[in-house]
């Protein structure tokens, strides 16, 4: 007896995919085609197409999702930990928890490049840098990085830059910092040539190890708190960059870092707010003295002016990106941690600074009950100065029974050595945790929680006391009930494009659908009250879930082993590259370090070729924007001692299923080199081919786009990376959870699997869609594509197709013949596209004067054809203009966007109406989505840079 009929009729699928079956066949029959599959065939070459489907289970329903969500964690085991590392249990805000971790204005915006539509998370993103800024006493901070050892690596890069030298070679590194940081950094530095010295801050000769910068943790990973000034001026006399790792809570009682010396500032803002999930994903901070702005990695957001002579902010200094340098960058960092750095923004604008230092003391506070009550029992404290964290000594069967003692109370402690421990205290600590933490070490006594709540003794010296003010701003002092903080966050919201309001059309960015299913169990406790150094046996759960996603992934991309530690794409690029690195020098190969990319790359591939160490060539592209193959050839055969991997995009950067792909591959290899595919593309691959079956040897994956993690502004992101079965070996270590294997490359991101909250939003749309499901969500974005190309072809053409006459999943549109016409230029179009109620394509990527189109399969047929009427429209403008009906200095492209202060003003001396302004299209009456602001004077923000919230003063002033 069959039970189909019994099955729920509501499909995730359906949900998921744009347009109906229906629709599917009249955008099919438009282009002349009969089916999908035909599609697919005229699109990818028939040599690389999968020939059975994916082995993957039948999709989920939602409902079902869920429970097996509640079901996987429930083996979760959520202790009380104070094992700290730079890591701290928190209370987020319920009205930001709701109105921003959960809230899709929020976390489906993209990247602030069109500000005009950003202003709203642009303010929330220079609030998080004034915070910085204030509590590091540094006068330059960027927003943001992706964990606190990350930052600390890109410090290290950064001093290195301006200090490094034939004799200066050198990065200290304090033995008290936390055990991830000191892996990371000696991850990147032995990629880059760096040596690392870890050892004792007190006794280091600076000068005779050749240092160019060193770095101290602040409060140690032990939690004394020490006085580092004597220490930052043997730094200076050395000629080297002082870095501090600092815990951003700590700053509001401690002398914060800028006023005893340091160049630079990292650490990490997840305490502000933001849940510990795990791992990830939290934002990490960098400040720094004014000399470096130029160098810091990341972005730094900067006010300016609009058009209309209004503050307008925007990203400055082309940080948003210094991979925009491509081979010459110093950093790869593309993904920003964004919505993580506007949580914690969000925390200290609605605490405010006596919040922020309330709770702060209440911490300290609680640790020095603690201390007290340790006394008290006979308990030996190590130090006497600390912040939140008490180091407790006594001898191993001391520590021994602790250990076990906590462990029967659901505790976990951290074990520093056989004779000492360690705990670390945090926001959620209560009097009862107290109690609790007092049996543990008092052997089961039942502890007076009366006594040991007394006022106790503080244990910060008055000479590290802090005095100096922080967060002065206004709005740090003003939002402080949740009426005000709600119309706050609303306020800004507003002011914010997001997939709430409309297709987000971005090449090689892939702004799918991020599922309201999929994002569910992330702010569940079973899920993100987790720390990421647990004992394993307290994470069974995240155990079950990260094998489903491995074997999902290893099957879509035909690679039998993954690492899902990656936090960012960029960081898979790296991650994948150390693997072959580490390849070759097993093999006794270590010179091999030339690394071929097409000149179509994403600026990423070069950067991170860089960063690992490897001498870029780059390989010309064909007329059809193809990689040249005699040309590779040819670079391949003359570097054939020393090539080491090419780089590619697959589909091509140019958006094109290139035919020769597999021997693009056959040829890497045939020369003794490795090929690593970028995958930003692999929006079209699911189901239909795999990278392993291809010829590829690594593959990184970005779930922020493929895989439904949301862009949330700039971040979070995750990027995996599958490698070849004779690569396996070679996969980063995890670290302090275990040993790091004979031939594993170092740790790439702080915690074990990076942002481990965030992949159970590619694990259940995973589930949800499965086999079926993901190959047809292919599919139709391949249609998509195609359709958009076949509707604009005429008004924009196509710059690339493939063999065949057909796209990818995106396709680059050609703006440049308009600017000899009618003196319109791409950035005209762009903007114009927001008074239609649309945020722009790619801009000039990858090629300059194009806008690159991705619509994703989630996008139905009707916003598909309002996108396509809306670029229609703005073609008949510019025949109006090269026809002479407008002058090329004064029409609705060179004057957009169009503000509502513009469209109302008293005088209009435009020689079109105010209505052609603000309501272009029919949809704009019915969902008008007004800019705050008009086109920004990008030029003046670079010249008088601004990167913390100034006086109300200093607006009417820019």
């Amino acid at each position: 007896m069959t039970t189909s009929f019994l099955a729920h009729p509501d499909v995730f699928v359906r949900r998921h995919i744009g347009p109906d079956p229906a629709e599917q066949k009249q955008m099919l029959a438009e282009m002349g085609l009969a089916s999908l599959d035909a599609l697919v065939a005229e699109t990818v070459p028939a040599s690389i197409r999968m020939p059975s489907p994916l082995a993957l289970p039948a999709g989920l329903s939602e409902a079902a999702l869920l429970e097996r969500a509640r079901e996987l964690g429930a083996q979760n085991e959520v202790w009380r930990s104070y094992l700290g590392m730079g890591y701290a249990d928190c209370i987020t805000p319920p009205v930001i928890l709701r109105n921003v971790i959960q809230n899709p204005g929020w976390y489906t915006q993209y990247t602030p490049y069109q500000a005009e539509i950003a202003q709203g998370r642009l303010e929330a993103l220079l609030n998080f840098q004034t915070m910085v800024i204030d509590l590091t006493g540094l006068p330059i901070a960027n927003a943001s990085l992706l964990d606190e050892a990350t930052a600390v690596a890109e410090a290290m890069n950064l001093a290195r830059e301006f200090k490094g030298s034939d004799t200066a070679k050198t990065f200290f590194v304090s033995e008290q910092c936390h055990p991830q940081t000191i892996d990371v950094v000696r991850t990147r530095a032995e990629a880059a040539a760096v040596n690392v010295v870890v050892g004792d801050h007190r006794t280091v000769d600076l000068a005779a190890i050749g240092a160019f910068g060193a770095v101290v943790q602040y409060p140690a990973t032990d939690g004394e708190v020490v006085d580092y000034r004597a220490f930052g001026e043997r730094v200076h006399a050395a000629d080297a960059i002082f870095v501090v790792a600092a815990d951003v809570l700590s700053l509001a009682l401690l002398v914060p870092p800028g006023e005893f010396g340091a160049d630079v500032a990292v650490g990490s803002t997840q305490r502000f707010g933001v849940p510990l999930g795990y791992g990830g994903p939290h934002a990490a901070y960098m400040a720094t003295k004014s000399e470096f702005v130029r160098k810091i990695p990341g972005r730094i957001i900067g006010l300016s002016e609009d058009a209309h002579k209004k503050p307008a902010l925007r990203m400055a200094l082309q940080t948003r990106e210094q991979h925009i340098r491509r081979e010459r960058a110093t950093s790869n960092i593309c993904t920003a941690q964004a919505l993580l750095a506007v949580v914690a923004s969000m925390y200290a604008v609605y605490h405010g600074p006596e919040g922020i230092k309330g709770i702060a003391s209440r911490v300290h506070g609680m640790a020095c009950a603690l201390r007290d009550g340790l006394d008290r029992a006979g308990v030996k404290v190590a130090h006497e100065s600390f912040f939140d964290t008490v180091r407790v000594e006594g001898s191993e069967r001391d520590v021994a029974t602790w250990i076990a003692n906590a462990e029967k109370r659901r505790i976990n402690l951290r074990r520093l050595s056989a004779t000492s421990l360690s705990v670390a205290l945090d926001e959620t600590t209560t009097l009862r945790d107290l109690g609790d933490l007092a049996d543990v070490f008092s052997g089961g006594k039942e502890a007076d929680l009366a006594t040991v709540a007394e006022v106790p003794r503080r244990a910060i010296p008055k000479e590290l006391a802090r005095t100096s003010d922080f967060l002065t701003h206004a709005v740090f002092r003003t939002h402080h009930s949740e009426t005000e903080m709600l119309r706050y966050m609303r306020r800004l919201e507003g002011r914010d494009l997001s997939l709430t309001h409309s297709m987000i059309p971005l090449g090689s960015c892939t702004m799918k659908l991020n599922a309201t299913a999929e994002m569910m169990p992330i702010t569940d406790a079973s899920w993100n009250r987790i720390h990421p150094f647990v004992p394993r046996s307290q994470a069974k759960g995240y155990t079950q879930m990260f094998g489903e996603l491995e074997k999902a992934l290893s099957e879509i991309t035909g690679f039998p082993a993954i690492s899902l530690q990656p936090n960012a794409g960029a960081q898979g690029e790296y991650a994948g590259l150390l693997v072959i690195k580490k390849h070759h020098e097993t093999r006794g190969q270590a010179h091999r370090n030339v690394c071929l990319i097409p000149a179509s790359a994403h600026g990423t591939n070069p950067a991170t070729a860089v960063m690992a160490g490897m001498d870029v060539v780059v390989v010309k592209t064909d007329a059809q924007g193809n990689i040249d193959v005699s040309d590779l050839e040819e670079k391949a055969k003359a570097h054939a001692s020393k090539l080491a991997a090419l780089m590619v995009t697959y589909p091509s950067t140019h958006g094109v299923f290139e035919e020769a792909i597999k021997r693009v591959c056959a040829i890497v290899h045939e020369h003794g080199g490795q090929v690593y595919m970028d995958g930003a593309n692999m929006n079209a691959q699911v189901g239909l081919c795999r990278p392993g079956d291809i010829g590829a040897d690594v593959c990184h994956l970005n779930l922020h786009k493929t895989f439904c993690i949301p862009h949330g502004g700039g971040g979070p992101g995750m990027g995996p990376i599958g490698v070849a079965a004779h690569l396996a070996p070679f996969l980063p270590a995890k670290p302090v959870v275990e040993p790091r294997g004979k031939d594993a490359v170092g740790a790439v991101s702080a915690a074990p699997w990076g942002s481990a909250s965030i992949l159970l939003i590619s694990w259940a749309y995973i589930q949800m869609m499965g086999g079926e499901g993901l190959t047809e969500a292919t599919k139709v974005a391949i249609l998509n594509a195609n359709y958009v190309a076949h509707r604009l072809g005429k008004a924009f053409p196509v710059v690339y197709v493939g063999d065949k006459g057909k796209v990818a999943h995106e396709c680059i549109l050609d703006v440049r013949p308009f600017k000899k016409t009618a003196g319109i230029e791409v950035d005209d179009v762009a903007k114009r596209l927001i008074d239609y109620g649309f945020h722009a394509p790619t801009m000039s990527f990858p090629i300059a004067g194009t806008l690159m189109v991705e619509p994703t399969e989630s996008e139905s047929r009707a916003e598909l054809d309002r996108f396509c009427d809306a670029m229609i429209a703005i073609r008949a403008e510019i025949d109006a203009i090269a026809e002479g009906r407008w002058p090329k200095d004064d029409n609705p492209l060179k004057n957009a966007p169009h503000t509502i202060e513009a469209c109302v003003a008293t005088e209009w001396s435009h020689p079109y109406s105010r209505e052609i302004a603000a309501f272009p299209a029919p949809w704009t009456r019915d969902r008008k989505f007004w800019p705050a602001v008009g086109r920004l004077n990008n030029a003046l923000g670079d010249r008088k840079l601004i990167c913390a919230c100034p006086p109300i003063e200093a607006y009417a002033e820019a």
